[in-house]
């Protein structure tokens, strides 16, 4: 039976949560002052499936991701998509990895984004912006859009503030219509419901048949009403997409809180399902 499909879940093993939770000071600080430090026990790929199935998860996908510190001016997390084809590839059909971008690898990292769509089976990439200081409309990121309409995948971007100690202005929603208008058939998840500028985000979407908003990180007893209205209303449904960003967020709390939300069956079956599909052409 179809299930529900999580567009952005951190890497699940013991060992990369360590590298990029505990043993980064940045990371474990935030971690701490959201009470999340439980969370990044890690599981083995058969315990990660059977919390998918006792959930009723279908899908998960999960970023090579790359995260360069503001603070310190390194790069902080720097998953590689060996590291998560790994983990992964012995559940093609549950867990899907995408590609994480650093601009500052030019063309060496559109090639490697070719590759691991084409080879590894990667189902789109994944921007994470705020750290390389470069606005999402900044012209390092668009051969990696162009390649990414190229290959018919899409692009998740985190749009919004960031929780980091790094600068938020380069995630701001309204940039994203220029993405949009210089490539329309790119298709466009901007993760994070795009806090504090929802409702901007949501004008973006509206305008735009390629741009979707993703939940994740921000569990749904806090979005914004303007939020729900949206993905409840014809206008809405099929443009709004779940996910978690594990540990900020879990399943079962995220779940139930959906389901006390009042939606209408089909809006609820698109957020949750039916729009990923569609997205990501499962």
């Amino acid at each position: 039976m179809p299930g529900v499909i999580d567009i952005w879940h951190q890497p699940f093993s013991a060992e990369l949560m360590k590298r990029c939770y505990l043993d980064d000071e940045e990371q474990r600080k935030v971690l701490e002052w959201w009470g999340l430090t439980e969370r990044v026990a890690g599981r083995s790929a058969q315990a990660f499936i059977a919390d998918m199935d006792l959930h009723g998860i279908d899908k998960v996908l999960i970023p090579s991701l790359q995260i360069r510190s503001f603070v310190h001016q390194r790069m902080q997390w720097a998953f590689t998509p060996a590291e998560i084809h790994t983990l992964i590839r012995d559940y093609p059909d549950r867990l899907h990895g995408l590609y994480g971008i650093n601009p500052y690898s030019r063309m060496a990292g559109v090639r490697e984004l070719e590759l691991v769509v084409r080879e590894l089976g990667f189902v789109g990439a994944h921007l994470h912006p705020y750290g390389f200081e470069l606005p999402v409309d900044h012209r390092r990121y668009y051969p990696f859009y162009a390649k990414c309409a190229e290959l018919a995948v899409p692009v998740v971007m985190q749009i919004g503030h960031s929780a980091e100690a790094m600068p938020s202005e380069t995630g701001r929603p309204i940039l994203v219509d220029n993405i949009a208008l210089d490539f329309p058939e790119l298709r466009i998840v901007c993760a994070h419901t795009g806090w504090p500028w929802v409702e901007e985000l949501i004008a973006v979407a509206w305008k735009h048949p390629n741009v979707f908003i993703g939940t994740t990180a921000h569990a749904p007893r806090y979005w914004k009403p303007e939020m729900v209205s949206f993905l409840n209303t014809k206008r809405g449904m099929g443009k709004v997409l779940y996910g978690s960003d594990f540990p900020v967020l879990d399943w079962p709390g995220t779940l139930a809180q959906i389901g006390e939300l009042g939606l209408r069956p089909e809006a609820q079956f698109q957020l949750l399902e039916g729009a990923a599909r569609s997205v990501f052409k499962f």
